[in-house]
């Protein structure tokens, strides 16, 4: 009798090996898969650490944009004018249509946390009513800053919309690269910029 199950054990022992083989080669290729997707995985946008919203005020011309629905209209002569009014930021943007008229959209701007930095900020065009709603508020983060305030690149931490600026219509070759630059190291398809026209 013990002869009768003297094979059945060895194979028995054999199975357990081979599923423990198995089990391993499993367990090993599933911890690379999820290095692998951790290593894939983009890195959260950064926004720079610090931002004088006193500087930064004022006017700026885009310069190049990722394109976005709201601005199909727009054609050339992109400005935004950001000025702090009651404790709050206004927010005037203006482009000129392919017909010549001026489009103008008026909205505000408010710290994205009141205890965090002033380069996380959102920006709201829905009339002020609807303020209250958080979906009507849309990400404004300044990624890059020249030091001198004469250039900014502003992104959303999705990566979906991206917007060269500056503070004359035209940006110096060697600052323009520096900030897609930036832009590709967040992340950004930089590949999809449009330069602003101004003709």
């Amino acid at each position: 009798m013990a002869h009768g199950f003297a094979p059945v054990a060895r194979e028995s022992g054999v199975r357990r090996r081979l599923i423990t083989v198995a089990g391993a080669v499993l367990a090993l290729a599933g911890a690379r898969a999820t290095a692998a997707g951790a290593q894939d995985a983009p890195s959260p946008v950064a926004a720079i650490p610090s931002l004088d919203l006193q500087r930064y005020a004022g006017l700026w011309h885009e310069i190049a944009r990722l394109p976005n629905w709201f601005q199909r209209r727009c054609v050339a002569d992109v400005t935004a004018n950001y000025e702090l009014v009651d404790g709050g930021i206004k927010v005037v943007n203006e482009c000129r249509a392919a017909d010549s008229s001026r489009v103008r959209a008026e909205g505000e701007a408010r710290l994205a946390d009141r205890n965090g930095p002033a380069s996380k900020l959102r920006v709201r065009f829905a009339p002020s009513f609807l303020s209250f709603l958080p979906f009507v508020w849309g990400d404004y983060w300044v990624l890059d800053l020249t030091d001198d305030y004469s250039a900014a690149l502003v992104g959303t931490p999705d990566r979906r919309y991206l917007w060269i600026l500056a503070r004359q219509p035209t940006l110096d070759t060697a600052t323009y690269t520096r900030l897609v630059d930036t832009a590709a190291r967040e992340g950004f398809d930089v590949a999809r910029l449009v330069r602003s026209g101004t003709p």
